[in-house]
């Protein structure tokens, strides 16, 4: 053990390089996550249908949170809704049955 042991500049020289591969390893990870994600995203907004909604049509709206066994055999649509208004960046104002409009996420 001693014999192992007995230079304490070389060990600690050796124990700085090892922990300077580990932040490599690190960073590399970091960068290849990056990259992972930012072609996910690109994929999944390559793959996305613009619509365009106009004054007076029917629209169904979708419940994103809706779980499950809450409902089991519940539709996520309600609707029909009528569009009232388009405003810029997708947002519309839609008007249900009871003729009170409301804002949602086109």
């Amino acid at each position: 053990m001693k014999r192992l042991n007995l230079d304490c500049t070389t060990t600690s020289e050796n124990r700085i390089l090892q922990l300077n591969e580990l932040d490599e390893f690190r960073n590399e990870a970091y960068e290849n996550a990056k990259i992972y994600k930012e072609r996910t995203k690109a994929w999944h907004e390559k793959n996305l249908v613009k619509r365009e909604f106009q004054p007076g049509q029917q629209v169904l709206l979708f419940n994103s949170q809706l779980r499950l066994f809450l409902g089991k055999l519940k539709s996520r649509w309600s609707g029909p809704f009528t569009v009232v208004k388009v405003f810029p960046y997708g947002s519309v104002e839609v008007q249900g049955k009871n003729g009170e409009p409301f804002k949602v996420n086109g």
